[in-house]
């Protein structure tokens, strides 16, 4: 399978992986032949890429770093407890500790596994879909700095929740298809405050979890709010849904922006670190985060353009790529794989939205 642009599917196009809503339910199903209709609907949707199946990707496999189900579900729940909260209900933190404790489960079955990306979601399934993702990142990174079992569980609920405030943020201003004002910046920053206090109220949430709602917005050289703490003065978990947040947000497509690519969103990853970020806590992130995630279509400085098979965690700029169109513009009629690093001549020079 490789990933493609929604605007470049064709009739007969084989879908390779299911496409879901926040609750769960199956839009369109794995091994569905993409029809005109199909195509108007993702659109509609705002899904803006799906993996596709071919004869000469039939072999690729991607992976997510949690099983599938388990993401649906923590996604489901994400969505309860943020409606419920906007609603003035009150929320089961039980439920929230279990769905933790699984994603921390399939983790840990792996502990050398490389986020590859693969999660696929509509422009209305962000806020549920980026907690998830933000609550993933968070421990990944927690396991790569030697976290133990119950700060892991502690990192993970606090990640889950971190934007919990921005259900008490006017839908009118959450959702503005365009930049915000000034006025309607600070009601944004809002959620901090308003994160915490909920947070605060809900029996057996930790006292951690309600300071990373407050705090997650802290930047490492002080330029962050709400209190424009430093370094150290901020708490290491904020430090790293600080990380998660950001490289999500990067790598997700938004109702005013579009996304970019994990390797550009890496390198700002490591130009911040020092300033934005903790240093040594950007470095456990990138750690586990594939720079060129498999299934992307990449250009090569030969002329031949290909999919990425597999990731390399020593060298992540120098990943395996499958040859499909050679350097004249021909596909490929036999199979050749790279591995860059036995090719250090060869370099990637783009990300592809298409093969031909």
């Amino acid at each position: 399978m490789y990933k493609i642009k929604v605007d470049f599917l064709i009739n007969g196009m084989i879908l390779a992986k299911n496409i879901y809503d926040c609750d769960g339910t199956i839009l369109l199903s794995a091994g569905a032949c993409i029809r005109n209709s199909y195509i108007t609907k993702l659109k509609d949707l705002q899904i803006n890429e799906v993996y596709i199946q071919a004869d000469e990707t039939a072999d690729i496999v991607i992976e997510d770093v949690i099983q599938e189900q388990n993401r649906l579900e923590a996604r489901k729940l994400a969505k309860t407890v943020m409606d419920n909260i906007r609603l003035g209900n009150s929320i089961e933190s039980k439920e929230i500790y279990k769905r933790v404790n699984l994603i921390i489960d399939d983790l840990l079955k792996n502990k050398n596994v490389i986020v590859q990306l693969c999660d696929i979601r509509t422009v209305d399934d962000y806020t549920f879909a980026h907690s998830v993702n933000v609550c993933v990142l968070s421990i990944i990174t927690g396991i790569s700095m030697g976290y133990n079992h119950q700060r892991l569980k502690e990192l993970g609920v606090s990640a889950l929740l971190h934007d919990i405030g921005k259900m008490q943020i006017q839908d009118e201003v959450l959702n503005k298809p365009s930049e915000l004002n000034e006025s309607e910046f600070n009601e944004i920053k809002k959620h901090s405050d308003l994160g915490h206090a909920i947070l605060s109220e809900i029996p057996d949430i930790g006292p951690d979890t309600a300071i990373v709602a407050l705090t997650h917005h802290e930047r490492y050289d002080g330029s962050g709010y709400p209190f424009g703490k430093k370094a150290e003065e901020i708490h290491e978990f904020s430090r790293v849904v600080a990380i998660a947040d950001v490289y999500d947000a990067l790598t997700s497509d938004r109702i005013y922006k579009k996304k970019i690519l994990p390797h550009q969103a890496m390198e700002y990853l490591m130009t911040m670190a020092g300033h934005q970020f903790d240093p040594e806590i950007a470095k456990s992130f990138i750690r586990y985060i594939a720079i060129y995630p498999v299934g992307y279509i990449v250009a090569l400085s030969t002329g031949e353009r290909g999919i990425i098979t597999d990731s390399n965690q020593q060298f992540p700029t120098r990943p395996k790529v499958r040859i499909v169109y050679n350097s004249q513009g021909q596909k490929s009629t036999i199979r050749k794989e790279l591995d860059l690093i036995e090719h250090p001549s060869v370099m990637i020079t783009d990300v592809l939205e298409k093969l031909w």
